[in-house]
This record gives C-alpha cells, sequence and structure tokens, in this order.
C-alpha cells in the first residue's frame, strides 16, 4: 500500500512538473520576444571563438556588441525592446556598412568586463573617451558631446536656478563620472557639499528624498528623466562634459572601428544622424502621458511581463535539475561508502557556504577564460541556480530520510526485506511525504534568488524593472508594480505546489 501510493506520489509530482514545463515553454515566446535585444536571449559569438562572425571576413559578418541599458536616451528598454541613441545608431551603421549587430545588453560595468574576456567585440554605451581608458580601449571618432546639467525638485527653481545659488548646498554626482570633476572643480568656488553615488537613479532619488538640495549628471539623462516625470527640472547652464565614443579592446576588431567611422560619417552627411538624435531628445506625442501612473503601466508592463516570463523559465528549469542533484547528494551523504560521503560533504560545504553571486559571476565571467568558450548567460544562470539549490535540497533529503523511525527499517529487514526494498517500500514513501513542503519552500527561495541573477545581466523581472527605473527614475511605483508581480508569481507556484502535496500525500 505505501509502495502504491509512494509511486502515486511520484507520477504525480513529475505530473505537476511536466505541467510547469508546459506553462513556462508558453512564456518562453513572451520571454524571447525582443530576439537579440535581450542578455537571457542572445548567444555569445565575441571575437576570439569559433562561432565568431567578425572572423569570417567578406560583408554580411556579426559583431556582439555589449552595452549599458541603464542610461537613457542612449540605451533603455521600451515595450520591451532595447532602443535609444546608442542602440539606433549602431544599428543604422550596422546597415549602412553590411555587418549584423548582436546585442549584449549587460550594464556599463559588466559590458566592460564582457569587452575584456573577449565575450563582446566592442562596447557602445554614453562611454566617455578619456585619457585612462584610451590606455586600454581603442575609440571611434566621437559620435556625441556630452554636457552636464543642474537639476532640482520642481518647485525648487526659485531657491537654486543657477551654479552661484549652490553655496552651503549639499550636491550629489556620480562616482567617476565627468559630472564629479565638475563638481569638484566648482565645489571651492563657490562653497557647497559633494556626494558621490553609484547611479543616476540614486542621485534623484537623494534629491526626491530631501536628503540632497541639487544633483550634477549628463543633461540627456536627465532631460529624458523630466520628460518621463520625474519630479526634476534642470537649471543653470550646461557645461561640456566631453565625448562618447565606441571602444573595442587595443588592437583587436581594426576593421569594425573603421566601419563604425566610416558609417558615422555616412550618417552625418545624409541627416540620419539628427534624426535619430531628434527622436530621443525632442518633444514627444505618443497619445500616453508617461508621467502618470497608467502611462507607466502602459509602458513598462510589456518588458516587465517578459522578464517575469524569464524568471520563471529559469527557476523551473533549474529547479528540475537540482532535484536530481539534490536526491543524488543526499543519498551519496547517508551512504556507507566513506568516498561518496566525502563528495556529498564536499559538494554542499561548497555551494552551501558560498554567496550565489560569487557563483553567478564565476560561471558568467569566470568560467570562459579557463575553458576557452563562452558561456552562454542561460546557461551560467541555470548552473548558478542549480548547484546552489542541490545543495540545499540534498540536505532536505538527508533529513527526511534519517527522520524516519529506524525502527521501521529494523522491522522491515525482520520480515526479509533487504536494504533496497526497505528504503523502496517503507523509508522512502515517509521521507517523501515529510520532505514536500520544504521542497515546496525552497522553489519558492530559488524564484526569489533568481532575481541576483541580474548582477549578469540577466533580464529576469528585477532586472528589467531596474532598466525602466533607471530610465524614468520612478523607483517606488516600478518597484511596487514588480513586487505585485512577484507575488502573483509565487503565490500561484505555491498554490499549485500545495495541492500537489495534499494530492499526493494524503
Amino acid at each position: 500500500m505505501r509502495e502504491t501510493r509512494f509511486r502515486t506520489a511520484v507520477r504525480a509530482l513529475l505530473a505537476a512538473f511536466a505541467t510547469l514545463g508546459v506553462l513556462l515553454l508558453g512564456l518562453a515566446p513572451a520571454a524571447t520576444a525582443s530576439g537579440t535585444d535581450g542578455p537571457a536571449t542572445t548567444p555569445v559569438t565575441a571575437a576570439g571563438t569559433e562561432a565568431s562572425g567578425s572572423e569570417a571576413g567578406g560583408t554580411g559578418e556579426t559583431y556582439v556588441i555589449g552595452t549599458d541599458t541603464t542610461f537613457a536616451p542612449f540605451e533603455f528598454r521600451q515595450g520591451g525592446d532595447l532602443v535609444g541613441i546608442d542602440i539606433d545608431l549602431m544599428e543604422a551603421i550596422a546597415e549602412d556598412q553590411g555587418f549584423e549587430v548582436e546585442w549584449r545588453s549587460l550594464g556599463f560595468n559588466a559590458a566592460l568586463q564582457a569587452l575584456d574576456s573577449n565575450q563582446v567585440d566592442g562596447v557602445i554605451a554614453g562611454m566617455s573617451i578619456t585619457e585612462e581608458r584610451q590606455e586600454v580601449y581603442d575609440f571611434s571618432e566621437p559620435y556625441f558631446t556630452g554636457t552636464v546639467t543642474l537639476a532640482v525638485n520642481e518647485g525648487d527653481e526659485s531657491e537654486i536656478s543657477d551654479w552661484e545659488d549652490l553655496a552651503g548646498k549639499q550636491v550629489v554626482v556620480k562616482t567617476g563620472s565627468i559630472s564629479e570633476e565638475v563638481a569638484n572643480e566648482r565645489q571651492d568656488e563657490i562653497g557647497f557639499e559633494v556626494t558621490a553615488l553609484d547611479q543616476t537613479t540614486t542621485l534623484v532619488e537623494s534629491v526626491k528624498s530631501g536628503n540632497a538640495d541639487a544633483l550634477i549628471d549628463d543633461y540627456p539623462v536627465i532631460a529624458y528623466g523630466v520628460q518621463q516625470g520625474s519630479g526634476l527640472v534642470t537649471v543653470g547652464e550646461q557645461v561640456e562634459a566631453g565625448d562618447y565614443g565606441f571602444a573595442v579592446n587595443q588592437g583587436q576588431n581594426p576593421e569594425l572601428l573603421e566601419k563604425f567611422n566610416t558609417g558615422l560619417q555616412e550618417l552625418r552627411a545624409s541627416g540620419e544622424y539628427d534624426e535619430i538624435l531628434n527622436e530621443y531628445l525632442g518633444a514627444e506625442d505618443d497619445g500616453v502621458d508617461p508621467s502618470s501612473f497608467w502611462g507607466l503601466i502602459v509602458t513598462s508592463l510589456p518588458s516587465l511581463l517578459n522578464g517575469l516570463g524569464n524568471t520563471l523559465l529559469v527557476t523551473g528549469i533549474s529547479f528540475v535539475l537540482a532535484m536530481v542533484l539534490g536526491l543524488a547528494f543526499g543519498f551519496m551523504k547517508i551512504a556507507r561508502n566513506p568516498v561518496l560521503r566525502g563528495i556529498a560533504v564536499t559538494f554542499i560545504s561548497i555551494f552551501r557556504g558560498t554567496p550565489i553571486l560569487v557563483w553567478a559571476f564565476f560561471f558568467y565571467f569566470g568560467l570562459p577564460p579557463l575553458i576557452g568558450v563562452p558561456v552562454n548567460i542561460w546557461v551560467a544562470g541555470v548552473m548558478t541556480l542549480t548547484f546552489n539549490g542541490a545543495a540545499y535540497i540534498a540536505e532536505i533529503v538527508r533529513g527526511a530520510v534519517q527522520s524516519v523511525d529506524p525502527g521501521q527499517a529494523e522491522a522491515s529487514r525482520s520480515l526479509g526485506l533487504g536494504h533496497g526494498k526497505t528504503m523502496q517500500r517503507v523509508v522512502l514513501p515517509q521521507a517523501f511525504k515529510m520532505m514536500t513542503p520544504s521542497l515546496i519552500n525552497q522553489l519558492v527561495i530559488m524564484l526569489k534568488d533568481s532575481s541576483l541573477l541580474l548582477a549578469i545581466g540577466f533580464a529576469e523581472l528585477l532586472y528589467q524593472a531596474q532598466q525602466i527605473y533607471a530610465a524614468n527614475f520612478r523607483v517606488t511605483e516600478v518597484l511596487l508594480i514588480a513586487a505585485l508581480l512577484y507575488f502573483i508569481a509565487i503565490t500561484a507556484l505555491t498554490q499549485l505546489a500545495n495541492y500537489v502535496d495534499r494530492k499526493v500525500n494524503r
């Protein structure tokens, strides 16, 4: 009777996983709708690998280009698609010069790391041409001359209307940026306090919360945020902040750099360059007010649903694989063979004793130089969640098996059943019933842990939310929408798992 119930439980669980898989595969088109726009769907074919189109020669070659999706209006997501000045400019140059582009939207620092490890052929991300960077990278001709501006809360223009009004005020700037250099140059002359923060979104939130009186940052970025309803206004004169350029590794892809420069000249001569700038820096009227909450939902929901699809899919795949590994290592840890126990203890100790982010970075950035082959971001994400989850599931399995009353195993053996039959007919059915709630909890934990993959540019739900509020600076509203989607997804998965639990364990 117990064996029949156990087999029924296993079949029901597998059926539940199959149902979940079908649902996730149904979401997959939405998750990959951006084609080569998103980091979660684009294969790596950068220079230095056999698949690189840039080694193929001739026309129609393909280059992998890294970018930062947190720097609107130069690159950001709109309706799930990667758009912006940099994106449109590179696409237009590619069309003019006869090559293809595969995008890797990784974030600025991650894009540079990918370039350093030859996972991308070049980076275009509103990147200022500086002497320090020219020591590492070869730059194109400047394609945009940047300026920095002052911005204050809407309604504070009467108090701060120009640079001289900053005397005695608290000003925030972005760490390591041209705006920080401008602020440091004027700080002593005017007499204001400077605080450097990590990103533009943080600057805006500091001003909106009253922790700072004003911010100094790139004018196009702040102006686009104002247009999207950030609650700030720009004041004072703009200060020239240097040129933006397209970068490749020194001594690599000179033909790509030449194509970019030639194409840029062609676009300027034809007027298409000015059309691209006007599209993002000019006034917009698409029928939807982006500053309203409804406008925010309309413009952000496609990207968030795309990210939710990727979140569910990577979690589902990883959980199934983690179950397989977790069961194996769980049984190995209670095996009589000391070698098997040693292997299991080592695996569990390593992946339970190290942060999940360390493995995400290792599998995506550290592993390719070791094996000489780029690692797809889906593979890196699944490996990260799988190995971490397997370590915890192994302990769940071990604890459940050892929680079964030893007297039942002894009684089974006294009836003539061997160790294998005892485990199959007596111990495992009871252990499975005890471990089910913990496995449901582990599934929820893995779904929430998937948000950490945003650090390597995986386009899951929180990553998409980050890209949206990095463009419009409406952090609170965007995060509330993302949190609601997480709550709905986790509640639905929990109810599904509890339903299976009730069916097979009652």
